[in-house]
């Protein structure tokens, strides 16, 4: 498999606020990303050669962009690959370019869930008629949970303050966080007395559903300081698309997820990255619910199998930690809007690597992981981006 390492490079990105934008629809949060992408890269939208644009729902096709940007006669290609649509957006714009097709592309995610009524973490709409019939993302979940405790040991009451834990970092981190859904720091009382939402899972153990919009301009990795000074190189971008829903699968023992351990290795293989939890100095990771967090630990290879826990108590993924986890409070509190969370995680990996992300900003951060898992879920994309490019690289 060849790689994508320092191929290309980011220039600009754009988030908008993310939260119940009712005040807004579809067009007015692409502007929004858009343009801050735009000025931030120093460009103008008549600049962009190509763009990706990531959705879940939001529009049919590459024209719901081209409306609100007013861009004529530009290819733009709608991407939906369920939670994983905007880092996959990412993907397709970075092979563009690596491609020499393109020298300045766009990938943009944008998301608006609040108008519709749709609920982003799903009511009843399982494959299954029986087993299935009110299946829902937090059920899922809840299973996951409940078989991690379990199998490591934990009774419900001591997985449950883990969690909770979780739950309360990132809270703190989306407090310092101004574009962020939820801003609101949580005790472990809270967590721990909210109401019960899918056993053992309660209300602050989800994610919010959200509206929002984020974007990116990636241009040839050769060429990046001709746009700025501090450019955000690709280093590897994995994603995997895992045949048979986990829960019907002969051997699935919900403690984790193939699609993101595939994606992570293929990341991982492209960066030239051995020892994740050494050489990683920051990630955001898909963390629709507290356990999905837990898991993704052990499986994107910062915790060993059945320690990611342990982890949790010891601090490890706290700001001040060796590995932060989630520095502007994750999906739990910045918020979901499906097609757009995975460049919103990017905006932060982004910031934090070019050391303007305020309050929020850690200590020697050089390389950056952002990670979405989604669907059933049967689809995960991990995105390893750095400040700088590798030796030997020209």
């Amino acid at each position: 498999m060849g790689t994508l390492r320092d191929k290309t490079a980011i220039v600009g990105m754009g988030c908008t606020s993310f939260g119940e934008l009712w005040d807004q629809g579809v067009a007015d949060l692409i502007i929004d990303a858009a343009y801050e992408c735009l000025e931030d890269a120093s460009m103008d939208p008549g600049d962009i050669q190509a763009v990706w644009a990531g959705t879940l729902r939001s529009g049919l096709s590459g024209t719901v962009v081209a409306d609100a940007l007013k861009l004529r006669n530009v290819p733009i290609t709608r991407v939906e690959n369920h939670c994983a649509s905007g880092h996959d957006a990412l993907r397709n714009a970075a092979l563009g370019v690596a491609s020499g097709l393109y020298d300045r592309v766009m990938a943009i995610g944008y998301e608006k869930l609040k108008d519709t009524g749709f609920p982003g973490m799903g009511v009843g709409r399982g494959p299954h008629p029986t087993w299935m019939q009110h299946w829902t993302a937090p059920t899922a979940f809840g299973f996951i949970a409940s078989r991690y405790f379990l199998a490591n040991g934990l009774t419900v009451e001591k997985g449950r303050e883990i969690l909770a834990h979780i739950a309360v970092k990132n809270h703190a981190n989306g407090s310092r966080t101004e574009k962020a859904h939820l801003r609101n720091l949580v005790s472990l009382e809270q967590v721990l007395n909210a109401p019960t939402i899918a056993w053992p899972l309660g209300l602050f153990d989800c994610c919010g559903t959200s509206d929002g919009a984020s974007a990116a301009i990636l241009v040839r990795g050769d060429q990046a300081t001709q746009y700025r000074n501090d450019p955000v190189y690709v280093k590897g971008i994995g994603l995997s698309v895992d045949p048979v829903m986990p829960y019907f699968r002969a051997g699935f023992d919900y403690l984790g997820f193939d699609a993101t351990r595939e994606a992570a290795r293929q990341a991982y293989d492209q960066a030239g990255i051995i020892d994740p939890r050494e050489e990683i100095d920051l990630a955001e990771v898909h963390d629709c619910f507290t356990i999905t967090e837990l898991v993704n630990y052990e499986d994107l290879g910062f915790s060993p199998a059945g320690t990611g826990w342990q982890d949790v108590l010891d601090g490890t993924f706290h700001p001040e930690g060796p590995l932060p986890v989630n520095t502007d409070g994750g999906l739990k509190c910045f918020g979901h809007p499906v097609g757009a969370s995975g460049l919103r995680m990017l905006y932060e990996i982004y910031k934090q690597l070019q050391g303007k992300a305020g309050e929020r900003q850690i200590r020697h951060a050089r390389k950056g992981l952002a990670h979405t898992l989604g669907g059933p879920p049967q689809v995960s994309c991990v995105v390893i981006a750095g400040n700088e490019k590798d030796r030997g690289n020209p």
